[in-house]
């Protein structure tokens, strides 16, 4: 058994013996704890369900209405000097909007280009270095109260931004394109 496979069975049961350890070193009911944070956390579940909604409403009526393909070709000019492949530029649009549907996109993405294709790269890439701003947003801002989001807004898109193009030159430095 290798270092990684070991560490990845026993993780998460030490995790929770420490904790419970450091909760009866510190004379804290852990349980009591643990049910005042569930507590908390449906109560949190309920204030951001209306967001939640109206953004997976939003992306459905998106999707469907044809203007995520309006966008794309909108986008060509750009896209194609910033060498980001078409096939790949609904996940860039969907990502800062909904980890799921950015999720079947690169699953179509996959299924039609093959996982070692280069576009099957860089869409895996594109997930894992981008964020999805607006769902992130709504929630953790939402479920605080926050409702001025503009400096944090424009950070974040700068930051997707800079790991699209990140990740669209690594990819191609790495694997070609």
């Amino acid at each position: 058994m290798n270092i990684v496979s070991f560490m990845s069975s026993y993780a998460i049961p030490i995790i929770f013996l420490f904790i419970l350890a450091t909760g009866m070193y510190k004379e804290i009911k852990v349980y009591d704890v643990f049910v005042e944070g569930a507590k908390e956390g449906i109560s949190t579940v309920v204030r951001i369900i209306p967001a939640l909604v109206g953004l997976m409403v939003a992306i459905g009526v998106f999707r469907a209405s044809g203007a995520l393909d309006l966008i794309v070709y909108a986008l060509k000019p750009v896209t194609s000097f910033l060498r980001i492949p078409s096939e790949t530029v609904p996940m860039v649009i969907l990502r800062p909007i909904s980890g799921s549907a950015s999720l079947a996109v690169l699953s179509d993405i996959l299924k039609t280009y093959g996982a070692d294709s280069f576009i099957g790269k860089l869409a895996s890439t594109l997930m894992g270095t981008t964020e999805t701003i607006f769902y992130t947003l709504a929630v953790y801002f939402g479920s605080v109260g926050i409702k001025k989001i503009r400096f944090t807004l424009v950070a974040a898109l700068i930051a997707d931004f800079v790991g699209i193009i990140a990740a669209v030159w690594i990819c191609t430095f790495l694997f070609g394109g």
